[in-house]
C-alpha cells in the first residue's frame, strides 16, 4: 500500500504501510560513523512483495554510515547553527526527548541536515547493505525473528505501538544492542522509518523518478515503533511524500560515501 498525498497533520500522524566503529570520527558529535567495507553483497529478495524482485548481487563501494538515527539533540544544534525550521514534534513530552530519534521531518529537511555535515543520506543499495550484512539476511542481527530484545516495535497488527519492548512510542537511539548489525549499527529495523535518497519505482528497487497518483515518492526503510512483523525487515520498501513532515514515526540518519 503506499499512502497518497493529502493526508492531514493529525496530533500524532504515522507513516503506515499495510564493520568497525570509526571511534568518534564524523562531524556529528556523538554518533560517529561506522564503516562498511567494499564488496559484494545480495541487494532485493524473491520470496516477498514484487516491488523487492529481483534479488541481486551487487558490487558494493566503502561508505561509513551514522550508528544510530539523528536525535533530536542534534538534529537542534544543527537548527541552531542553521536557522532551519525544527522537527514538527521537538517540542513533544516523549518524542521531543534529546536522544530519542528525531521525528516530524520532511525528506528535504533531512537532507539538509545530512549535505551541512558533508553528509548524505543513504540509497536504499546502502541501507540494504548496512542492515543485511553482505549474505542477505533478513534482519541486521541474523535470521531469528525480531522480538522485545532486538527491536522497538508495534502490535501484531498493523499499526499501532505497544510498550512490550519497554517503549509506547520512539526508544532512545542508542538502545537495543542486540538489534545491532554485525558491523555494530544500531535501529537499522525498528524504532523510526528512514528517508532514503532513492525515489519509489514500484516495479523494481532504486528505480527513476516514477510518478504516483501524480506525485514523485521518496522510499523509507527500516520499519518503527509501531510497525507490525510483515514490515520489520530490511527489505521492506516503503513509499512516501517527501513533503510530509507530520509523521511521529519517521526519521533518518547519514552516511559518507567513499571518494
Amino acid at each position: 500500500m503506499v499512502p497518497r498525498r493529502g493526508a492531514g497533520a493529525a496530533a500524532v500522524a504515522l507513516f503506515i504501510a499495510s564493520g568497525a566503529l570509526a571511534g568518534e570520527s564524523g562531524p556529528i558529535t556523538g554518533n560517529p560513523l561506522v564503516d562498511i567495507p567494499a564488496g559484494p553483497f545480495v541487494f532485493g529478495r524473491d520470496d516477498g512483495p514484487d516491488n523487492e524482485r529481483p534479488r541481486l548481487v551487487v558490487e558494493g563501494r566503502p561508505f561509513a554510515i551514522n550508528r544510530t538515527e539523528i536525535t533530536n539533540r542534534q538534529y537542534a544544534h544543527f537548527v541552531a547553527e542553521t536557522g532551519h525550521r525544527p522537527a514538527f514534534y521537538a517540542d513533544h513530552p516523549v518524542l521531543g526527548l534529546d536522544e530519542r530519534p528525531v521525528v516530524g521531518v520532511s525528506w528535504a529537511d533531512a537532507d539538509a541536515f545530512c549535505r551541512h555535515y558533508g553528509l548524505s543520506l543513504p540509497s536504499e543499495e546502502q541501507y540494504e547493505r548496512a542492515a543485511r550484512g553482505t549474505a542477505g539476511q533478513p534482519f541486521p542481527w541474523g535470521a531469528a525473528p525480531p522480538d522485545a530484545t532486538r527491536v522497538n516495535a508495534g502490535a501484531e497488527v498493523c499499526c499501532a505501538g505497544d510498550a512490550r519492548d519497554g517503549y509506547a512510542m520512539t526508544a532512545p537511539a542508542d538502545s537495543f544492542p542486540g538489534g545491532a548489525s554485525s558491523e555494530g549499527v544500531l535501529h537499522l529495523v525498528g524504532n523510526v522509518w528512514e528517508w532514503t535518497s532513492d525515489v519509489y519505482a514500484p516495479d523494481e528497487p532504486a528505480g527513476e523518478a516514477p510518478q504516483q497518483g501524480g506525485a514523485v515518492f521518496r522510499v523509507l526503510r527500516g520499519g518503527a515503533w509501531n510497525s507490525d512483523p510483515r514490515h520489520l525487515t530490511a527489505t521492506y520498501r516503503l513509499a512516501y511524500d517527501p513533503d510530509f513532515r507530520f509523521s511521529a514515526n519517521g526519521g533518518f540518519r547519514c552516511l559518507r560515501s567513499a571518494p
